[in-house]
């Protein structure tokens, strides 16, 4: 009857270490928790950046092999024209602000 006890008191305090460690300890529940969510948020960053290398590889690759992006690319961003043909450059004006009008002789500002 005795070694029972010690037994079952032996039993118990290894549950308990072993409940402590799942909870508090290395590698706990929580930990893995965190980590899994880290991991969930690297895959979502991992995929947008791979998105943006696939259009940078389509672009190089349209570069190399194209000369029409060659060609659009230096239009736009150079200003660059065929020979023969006419640039024009079309500016829009800023609009002039609103003068504010003067208050009148008799002190009372003038309807608008």
């Amino acid at each position: 009857m005795r070694g029972t006890r010690w037994l079952l008191l032996v039993l118990v305090l290894l549950l308990g270490w072993l409940q402590y460690r799942f909870w508090f300890g290395p590698g706990s529940s929580g930990e893995v928790v965190a980590l899994e969510n880290q991991v969930a948020h690297q895959k979502r960053e991992n995929a947008g950046l791979q998105q943006r290398n696939d259009a940078l590889a389509a672009e190089v690759e349209d570069l190399k092999s194209g000369e029409a992006a060659v060609e659009e690319r230096a239009r736009s961003e150079l200003g660059m024209i065929k020979p023969g043909e006419k640039f024009y450059r079309v500016v829009e004006t800023a609009p002039v602000p609103a003068v504010p009008q003067a208050p009148s002789d008799d002190g009372q500002e003038e309807p608008r």
